[in-house]
């Protein structure tokens, strides 16, 4: 993959800055002067999608997901992002969203927030054995206490609270 060249690294830097600072309007507006000939490139689609996730524009998110997905399958952000979108929009929802991300997985066996994410579907779906199931690899993955701390504050998983304090 191409190195995004200047004057649109400037400008891809500029949005990372003002997104940092809070403001996705600007960082939207400074993403917007990248040529067109780099608005697929992945730096510039992740950095898309976090300007439309913050926003809540999910529709717009889901299709910057679902193109990085496609422009850089060996991304887990690009499935994650996807996944996430899906949850959101007003024609997708929970089972969408666990049936994008679970092929992620054997993808990226390594990355402890599939494994998480699918235990938050799962959980919020009422199947409690699997997301039991998905915790646990998740821990394994990534580590018991930083993963256990931020189950304790996910709501998705409150179902499994008091199991995830114990462990």
């Amino acid at each position: 993959m191409k190195t995004i060249e200047p004057p649109d690294a400037h400008y891809l830097a500029a949005a990372v800055g003002w997104l940092e600072l809070g403001n996705a309007a600007e960082a939207a507006a400074e993403l917007n002067q990248v040529r067109p000939i780099w608005q697929s490139h992945p730096d510039v689609l992740e950095l898309r999608w976090l300007i439309c996730a913050e926003q809540r524009h999910w529709e717009d998110a889901l299709r910057a997901a679902s193109a990085l997905v496609e422009r850089a399958p060996e991304r887990a952000t690009g499935w994650l992002h996807r996944a996430y979108a899906l949850r959101r929009v007003p024609q997708g929802g929970l089972e969408l969203a666990w049936d994008a991300l679970l092929p992620a997985f054997d993808k990226f066996p390594s990355e402890p927030i599939i494994s998480y994410n699918l235990s938050c579907y799962a959980c919020q779906m009422h199947r409690l054995d699997e997301a039991r199931t998905w915790f646990k690899r998740a821990l394994a993955i990534g580590g018991k206490r930083r993963v256990k701390k931020m189950a304790l504050g996910d709501t998705d998983l409150k179902p499994l609270w008091e199991e995830i304090r114990r462990l």
